[in-house]
């Protein structure tokens, strides 16, 4: 049986290692940003899961070679859109910063992929005439108003804090391209959304072979996340090639150097699959209303990023109202995961309720 607050907690785990994981690529040294992230990218869309969906679903890659072709097909498809999504989303950090980058492009993120799954299904007039559905769908609107609020403060930032300091804490800062490359990486990362839910019959096939139902959707993980590397593959070594940086994998100022570098990418990559890794877990927790899990997954992000970012002091110089802005846009996303998880299990409370 789901239980929405476990799937709660599972988001939050997978929440904290996305909003986490762009935290090691700070300590990689000379090498250009292509490199650093196509080495993660090996980690994070290729042997990592593999590797996670091997151990938790023994029996893989026989579901994946007697899955529908059409279902690996829309995995693959999405997961290349969704490639381009999180190509340009590390170019959002590139520019922005991980406080202001993450707003922006998951706030686009959250929005289309918690909405759009249900409205191509057909759900959402069935939520809005239940009570547990409006609560989710309320949740759905606390989260997008705790996005707003930190992508305030990221603007009063920007009006806030010398050239000097952003250059300091964000060394590529870059206003205008950060806002308009976050918007197109949140929209097109939404497809990660979509290509979940087209592998709801990989999903199904793993369920029949007995596993731990939390795990259920780890072998579609390996076909979107595929798609996801193909993009990424391509884009990087175009750059490598361009700007003539294909020797940071071999070159390095010493040893040392370069050893760190592929550890740190490494690190870097593996946090970032463990995100899905829960995010996966946590959708089998939630009931009816799964879709909802993307608005938490992204609200769990900001959360921890705009922790992360005070931490690196992305937020000093500002006003002490831009800070105030920051912690209640974090408090309103933490409200929306507590409102999202309560439509969701809202029939249970009830029910306990009356048991009382």
């Amino acid at each position: 049986m789901p239980n929405p607050f476990l799937g709660v907690g599972l988001h939050a785990v997978g929440g904290a290692a996305a909003g986490s994981f762009y935290v090691p690529f700070k300590r990689v040294r000379d090498w250009a940003w292509e490199s650093y992230w196509l080495i993660a990218g090996v980690f994070a869309w290729v042997l990592a899961p593999a590797i996670g969906a091997t151990l938790t679903v023994p029996a893989t890659w026989h579901i994946l070679s007697s899955a529908p072709h059409s279902a690996l097909l829309w995995m693959y498809l999405f997961g290349v859109l969704w490639g381009i999504g999180g190509l340009t989303f590390g170019l959002t950090m590139r520019y922005l910063g991980l406080s202001l980058g993450y707003a922006v492009a998951l706030g686009f993120c959250a929005t289309f992929g918690t909405l759009v799954p249900p409205i191509v299904g057909g759900k959402i007039a069935g939520m809005a005439s239940t009570t547990s559905g409006l609560i989710v769908l309320c949740g759905v609107a606390v989260c997008v108003a705790g996005i707003a609020v930190c992508a305030r403060a990221g603007v009063r930032k920007e009006s806030e804090v010398s050239a000097e300091e952003k250059k300091d804490t964000i060394r590529e800062f870059a206003l205008g391209k950060g806002l308009l490359i976050g918007v197109f990486a949140g929209v097109m990362s939404a497809c990660m959304a979509f290509g979940i839910a087209a592998g709801k019959p990989v999903a199904e096939q793993a369920l029949k072979t007995g596993i731990l139902p939390v795990f259920q959707n780890n072998p579609s993980f390996i076909v979107i996340f595929a798609g996801g590397f193909t993009t990424n593959l391509l884009w990087c070594v175009g750059l490598n090639i361009a700007n003539k940086t294909g020797r940071d994998y071999v070159a390095a100022p010493s040893g040392s150097i370069l050893l760190a570098n592929y550890l740190f990418s490494a690190l870097a990559g593996v946090t970032w699959y463990f995100q899905f890794f829960f995010y996966g877990m946590g959708t089998t927790q939630m009931g009816r209303y799964d879709f909802s899990s993307w608005t938490i997954h992204m609200a769990f992000i900001i959360v921890f990023s705009n922790l992360w970012g005070i931490g690196f002091h992305e937020w000093r110089g500002v006003k002490h109202r831009t800070m105030t802005l920051v912690w209640a846009g974090i408090a309103v996303l933490i409200l929306s995961t507590v409102v999202i998880g309560a439509g969701n299990g809202w029939d249970a409370i009830v029910k306990f309720v009356h048991a009382r």
